[in-house]
């Protein structure tokens, strides 16, 4: 009986044993992962008809919401509700979605009105019908109804010197800059103002004014049917001087932050000088040829470079050949401030004799040191 016992048990082991042998060697079950859910990227909802802001992505993936204000030589201006204005590289932008109507421009095409919507190298603009266009075609945009005061911008730099003493002085020097820009239109408004006196004596008083008008017929070139400056200063023998032209123009180089201008055309000059040797005349009128170029480099962030070159070429009696050159630096300083260093040299060829028959020197040169601040 005990020998059938232990053959029994041996026979359930042997038996247990090659059942398991299916079993060995295999990696034991292991528990499910809880499922990873891919986080949703964040949308702004569409723009309703009525929708009062704006919405822009960054190539970041960022989305700013706010107020669209224009795009121009590829700079983005952007009203952030939280950020304040912003100015921003186009090619930083990756979408555009607008509440509000948008007056669009795109290479050789009149204006469009609608709402725009852009994706990637898409460009949709939404009114009674859907127009779609490349990214590469659009020029400009700017909001389909805005305040006149919105189309303007501009600067200021501000300088002065005041001495007591042994000698008094006062100087004061001013420029200003202002620009009107649509999508297909340009003005521009100049004023540079020198003013010194000394010991209760004038020594500088000189003024210049400019403006223009542009039309752009393409993204590049331009035409500028009306073109003005007013110059006096008495020390050149400039009572006053006034030319009146037009020209044509092309945009050499437009990226986010370098912008290349020239333009050249006829122009008619009438001057008044201050005093004039006995039996010549006070007065001259002569045809002339006006050319010109502006170049303005964004160096850094926080530093702006800009040369502005013109030129006339008139008859002899009216000096032959006049420039003004002006090249400056902007530095942004404290909040709104800039600290901008301004050297300006003015020429005249054959500066017309005064009474005395002394000769104005041909050159003049000046350094602007100043506090500006942009509008």
């Amino acid at each position: 009986m005990g020998r059938r016992c232990k053959s029994g048990r041996t026979v359930l082991v042997i038996a247990i044993v090659f059942a398991s042998l299916p079993l060995m060697g295999q990696t034991p079950p292991q528990p499910t992962p809880p499922q990873q859910t891919t986080p949703q990227v964040f949308q702004p909802p569409p723009p309703a008809p009525d929708d009062k802001f704006d919405w822009i992505q960054l190539t970041s993936g960022e989305w700013l919401k706010g107020e669209l204000i224009a795009l121009y030589e590829d700079k983005l201006e952007f009203d952030s509700d939280e950020l304040d204005t912003l100015t921003l590289d186009w090619e930083d932008i990756r979408q555009v979605r607008t509440g509000r109507a948008m007056e669009v421009r795109f290479e050789k095409k009149a204006p469009i009105i609608g709402r725009l919507i852009m994706d990637g190298n898409t460009v949709q603009v939404v009114a009674d019908t859907t127009q779609q266009f490349t990214r590469a075609e659009l020029v400009a945009i700017t909001p389909g109804s805005r305040r006149e005061i919105s189309y303007w911008s501009g600067n200021a730099t501000i300088g002065f010197n005041v001495r007591k003493g042994n000698s008094d002085e006062l100087e004061t020097n001013t420029v200003v800059g202002l620009r009107r820009r649509t999508t297909s239109t340009r003005i521009i408004l100049d004023y540079i103002g020198n003013y010194n006196i000394t010991d209760e004596v004038t020594t500088t008083d000189n003024q210049r004014a400019n403006s223009s008008v542009d039309w752009f017929v393409t993204a590049r070139f331009f035409v500028r049917p009306v073109l003005a400056e007013y110059l006096r200063d008495p020390f050149q023998n400039f009572a006053s001087r006034w030319t009146l032209g037009a020209a044509l123009g092309y945009q050499l180089v437009d990226t986010p932050r370098v912008s290349w201008d020239v333009n050249a055309g006829p122009a008619y000059q009438l001057t008044k000088f201050e005093s004039v040797e006995s039996g010549e005349s006070d007065e001259e009128r002569t045809g002339a040829l006006w050319a010109g170029t502006k170049y303005t480099n964004e160096l850094t962030k926080d530093i702006d470079y800009t040369l502005d070159y013109r030129f006339l070429i008139v008859k002899p009696e009216a000096g032959r050949y006049t420039h003004h050159f002006i090249t400056s630096l902007s530095i942004d300083s404290v909040g709104p401030l800039d600290f901008d260093i301004s050297a300006i040299w003015d020429r005249v060829q054959r500066p017309r004799p005064d009474e005395s028959g002394i000769v104005p020197k041909q050159n003049d040169y000046r350094l602007i040191v100043g506090l500006g601040f942009d509008f």
